[in-house]
């Protein structure tokens, strides 16, 4: 029987993933795909208790700290925002309310900017994460996902950050435009990659001509679904960094993501002369729910 000392939750739009965690770190994980988006109010218990039962103990309380999209406005209860600066996770966690007595819910709250205007859930924890395995971290956060994020770091605060709908206008594009008929599903061509990257880094405006030829390619010459996805995914970085080019250049950069993703956004920065360093996803996750539950445990938070 599996019993943890406490549970540490990354609840993001589409998916939830729970871990045990003891003394040694991870004892067991699950996940599911009863994701934010997918619950009512009322279900967010329901949807947790699947996983987590047989971790839970009779008359014992668990505590559980959560973090993403559960704190959301549509999620369990709203976690409200801490405006930048601020040390990321420093303001208290919200308690959930509870039906089940054997778990005591803290959720994370984001982190807002007002101008220009942005904000982020999920992501603060992961930076908290960063900040516990490296305290001294003084730099750019690169976090690749669905809304790229980019946070200037500095004495363990977060200072400003910028979102990038990068990963949204890639599945769009890919999934419901003409490009879905050209664009494959997996695989990576680093020379098309490059070639589309440097194409959108010297001229920026050039993407509104550059992608219909995708299709275009498919149809009169040989242009593999690989090659195609790997040049979308080369243009809609190479704007990015283009708009992004006084956040990165000349600073320490640490990617913060999963394997694939930052691997690409790695290869992407190394390209352009920045030297990353890429630290997985889930490990720097746990981190910062860790960080958030010793302070819990300690009374801070």
């Amino acid at each position: 029987m599996i019993k943890p000392d406490w549970i540490a939750v990354d609840w993001g739009t589409s998916n939830l993933r729970v871990w045990a965690m003891g003394a040694s770190g991870v004892l067991a994980k699950a996940a599911s795909d009863r994701g934010m988006a997918s619950l009512q109010r009322v279900q967010f218990e329901g949807a947790l208790l699947e996983l987590i039962e047989p971790w839970l103990l009779p008359g014992h309380v668990t505590t559980v700290i959560a973090a993403g999209m559960v704190g959301a406005r549509q999620g369990w209860i709203e976690a409200p925002y801490a405006r930048v600066p601020t040390v990321p996770l420093q303001r208290g966690l919200m308690v959930s309310p509870r039906g089940d007595l054997r778990i005591h819910v803290h959720i994370c709250h984001g982190l807002s900017q007002a101008k220009p205007a942005d904000v982020m859930r999920g992501e603060e924890t992961q930076i908290a994460g960063l900040l516990a395995l490296d305290p001294n971290f003084d730099g750019v956060v690169c976090l690749p996902g669905t809304h790229t994020k980019w946070a200037e770091v500095s004495a363990g605060e977060v200072c400003s950050f910028v979102s990038v709908m990068t990963g949204e206008m890639f599945a769009l594009l890919s999934k419901q435009s003409v490009l879905r008929h050209s664009v494959g599903t997996g695989g990576f061509a680093e020379a098309a990659f490059i070639e589309a990257l440097d194409a959108a880094l010297t001229q920026p405006q050039s993407i509104a001509t550059r992608l219909f030829p995708l299709r275009a390619e498919g149809l009169v010459g040989e242009l593999s679904p690989v090659v195609a996805r790997s040049r979308l995914s080369g243009l809609l970085i190479g704007i990015e960094l283009a708009a992004t080019k006084h956040w990165w250049l000349g600073r320490k950069i640490a990617i913060v993501g999963t394997h694939s993703l930052a691997r690409t956004y790695g290869t992407a920065l190394a390209h352009v002369g920045a030297a990353p360093v890429i630290l997985d996803g889930t490990d720097v996750t746990l981190a910062g729910l860790k960080a958030a539950y010793d302070a819990v445990r300690s009374g801070q938070n």
